[in-house]
């Protein structure tokens, strides 16, 4: 892609608007996985023994490990969220952008 090409599509309103909601949506995804993972982790340092609950009587399992499976499965989760919007929304926006650009 030339210079000129590239000028013009940061230059359309359209593209711009793009970027702002893709990078406002992509950093809270990414704050709230940061708050999820981090959260967990206090919860390792600060509170070892509410981990370390048993989630029944007599169990071995303890609430430390359906806590750690709801991490790991957040992360899951917003990826997916991530990917739904960005094939739904953003590559709308993007498709017209092109358009306006023939």
């Amino acid at each position: 892609m030339d210079d000129k090409t590239v000028r013009l599509i940061r230059s359309n309103p359209a593209f711009a608007e793009l970027e702002h909601r893709r990078n406002v949506f992509s950093w809270s995804l990414c704050g709230l996985m940061l708050v999820i993972y981090y959260g967990f982790i206090l919860l390792v340092a600060f509170a070892p023994g509410l981990l370390a609950t048993p989630i029944a009587t007599g169990s071995v399992v303890t609430l430390g490990f359906p806590i750690g499976i709801c991490v790991i499965l957040s992360a899951v989760v917003l990826t997916g969220i991530y990917v739904w919007r960005a094939n739904s929304v953003f590559d709308a926006m993007t498709r017209q952008i092109v358009e306006a650009m023939r």
